[in-house]
C-alpha cells in the first residue's frame, strides 16, 4: 500500500503526473511549448481531461516540435479539428500555431525559450510554503506580468491564471504542499 502523502492524485495518471512532472523544473524547451499549449487547452476544463488526451496530442502536434507547429497550414487544422483524441477548439488549436510561431522569435531573440521564460523567475524557482491547496493563489505579480507580457507579443491563451498554473507545472513554482514528499524532494534537491 502507497503511503506517501501528495497534494493530489486519485487515478494511476494523475499520481504519476503530481510524482513525476508537476513542479519539476523542466527547461527544455519542446517541454516548455508543450505545457504551455497543454495548459491553454485546459482553459475552462478540468487537468485530468487534458492528461488523459496528452499522447494523443503530443502525436497530433509533432511531439510539440514548434518548428513544426508554426507550420500547420488550414488542412492541418481541419483535421486537427476531426481528431477526437484532442480538445477540438478552434480557438485553442489556431492559439497553438501562433503561439509556436511567437517561440520561434523569442528563441532567435533570446537563444531559447527556457531563457526567456525562466528570467522571470530569476531562473529559480519560487517555493511556496503552503498547508493547503485553499491558500494557494491563482495569479501573482509574476503570473500577471509574464501573462501582460506575452499577450503584447501576440501569444493567445496565456491569461494570468494560465500562466501560473503553467509556472507550477514546469517547476518556476514549487507550490508542493509542505506535507507532500515531492516538496521536499524538489526544495532541498534530494
Amino acid at each position: 500500500m502507497d503511503k506517501m502523502i501528495r497534494c493530489f492524485g486519485d487515478s494511476e495518471i494523475y499520481i504519476d503526473y503530481h510524482d513525476n512532472e508537476w513542479g519539476r523544473p523542466v527547461h527544455d524547451d519542446d517541454r516548455l511549448f508543450e505545457m504551455l499549449i497543454l495548459e491553454g487547452a485546459q482553459a475552462g476544463l478540468s487537468w485530468i481531461t487534458v492528461l488523459k488526451k496528452r499522447e494523443t496530442y503530443r502525436e497530433a502536434f509533432d511531439g510539440f516540435d514548434p518548428h513544426k507547429v508554426a507550420a500547420y497550414d488550414d488542412a492541418k487544422v481541419e483535421a486537427l479539428m476531426a481528431n477526437a483524441g484532442i480538445i477540438r477548439n478552434r480557438l485553442k488549436i489556431n492559439a497553438a500555431i501562433i503561439n509556436a510561431k511567437l517561440i520561434l522569435q523569442i528563441k532567435e531573440q533570446y537563444g531559447s525559450f527556457n531563457d526567456f521564460i525562466w528570467s522571470y523567475v530569476n531562473h529559480d524557482p519560487i517555493i511556496g510554503y503552503w498547508e493547503r491547496f485553499e491558500d494557494m493563489p491563482l495569479t501573482t505579480a509574476i503570473s500577471d506580468k509574464i501573462s501582460k507580457d506575452l499577450r503584447k507579443m501576440g501569444f493567445k491563451f496565456v491569461g494570468s491564471t494560465i500562466i501560473y498554473s503553467f509556472m507550477q507545472a514546469v517547476g518556476m513554482v514549487n507550490d508542493h504542499l509542505r506535507s507532500c514528499y515531492v516538496f521536499d524532494e524538489i526544495t532541498n534537491g534530494s
